[in-house]
């Protein structure tokens, strides 16, 4: 537990720490974010903001990571692994972005290219699981195991790239992706540390404290956006750490929020495409809630609590499942 509350620690005085300069090297440089025109209008104040972020999320997180991990010496490959995937969906992210700062526009990669990128990467911890992990291709709910064979890689590739995505999605007001995000972290932090995931544990720990200390520049009215090059990354270790882990029927309900965004954009895009009508004013859901007239702030607390909620949930699964009730 201690080396968790070091890692946590570490990574939001860093996060706190590595803010300034760069968001002063974005201002300098005048490398600001684009606003969709689709966009609500009250989005429109945006416009200019200094974007990519998550450069220095994903610095603190990784240099937080490294220091806990070598104190505890648990550097293992398993941390090793996470942490370069980490890095792998934090470069493509960032190709997303510098297309768009470059291209003046809100269009980066194509939805095939930035997929494509996502699978591949998504490929290095699922095989590495099945590799080295003796349950590496078995889904556990409590005491029922499943050995699901060649259909584990597909639900694993499923899970990384689908939080890449969801995380993604959800990233679209001041300091909702962060906030909501936090809970869920922790919550990683607690299942990995009970179940003797001591890497995955230390390394959630950093993600929690790397965003609460991002949230002092990206709450409302923000000075910087994570961009694509933190939501994609951060949403990519979330499916990670669920994976390497091995809680990834749990990741349901810790990811809850980011989850009913990406079921907000599919039902959304179904519903129009199959009856031409539309079941939200706007998708994804929490623009739905500002065209109903709540405002930024009000949302970001709404969904935190909700995040919150949903993770104290989680561990309660767990609690059950662990105490062989189910």
């Amino acid at each position: 537990m201690i080396m968790i509350t070091v890692s946590f620690l570490l990574g939001m005085i860093l996060c706190l720490l590595f803010g300034v300069p760069y968001i002063d090297f974005l201002k300098k440089k005048m490398i600001g974010q684009y606003v969709k025109d689709l966009a609500p209008e009250t989005h429109a104040k945006k416009q200019g903001t200094p974007t990519t972020g998550g450069v220095f999320i994903i610095v603190a997180v990784i240099a937080a990571s490294l220091i806990t991990l070598m104190l505890a010496q648990r550097l293992t490959t398993d941390a090793l692994i996470i942490l370069l995937t980490l890095v792998f969906y934090t470069f493509a992210g960032f190709q997303d972005d510098y297309i768009k700062i470059k291209g003046k526009g809100n269009d980066g990669l194509t939805p095939r290219g930035k997929f494509l990128r996502q699978v591949a990467i998504a490929l290095l911890p699922t095989l590495y699981v099945m590799m080295t992990n003796p349950f590496g291709s078995y889904f556990s709910v409590g005491h029922w195991v499943i050995n699901l064979g060649w259909v584990y890689p597909l639900l694993s590739i499923f899970i990384i790239t689908g939080a890449s995505n969801a995380y993604n999605l959800t990233d679209g007001l001041d300091g909702l992706a962060a906030s909501a995000g936090v809970p869920a972290f922790v919550v990683c932090s607690l299942i990995a540390m009970f179940t003797g995931y001591s890497e995955v544990a230390i390394i959630s720990a950093a993600v929690a404290g790397g965003l609460i200390g991002f949230l002092k520049y990206n709450k409302p009215k923000a000075q910087v956006f994570m961009g694509d090059t933190g939501s994609l990354a951060i949403g990519g270790l979330l499916g990670t750490l669920a994976v390497m882990g091995k809680f990834e029927f749990l990741l349901i309900f810790i990811a809850a929020v980011f989850v009913i965004e990406t079921l907000s954009v599919i039902i959304q895009v179904a519903s129009f495409k199959t009856t031409g009508k539309r079941v939200f004013k706007m998708a994804p859901i929490h623009h739905h809630f500002e065209l109903c007239g709540w405002s930024e702030k009000k949302i970001v607390i709404v969904f935190a609590i909700f995040s919150l909620v949903c993770s104290l949930f989680a561990i309660g699964l767990f609690e059950v499942f662990v105490k062989g009730i189910i």
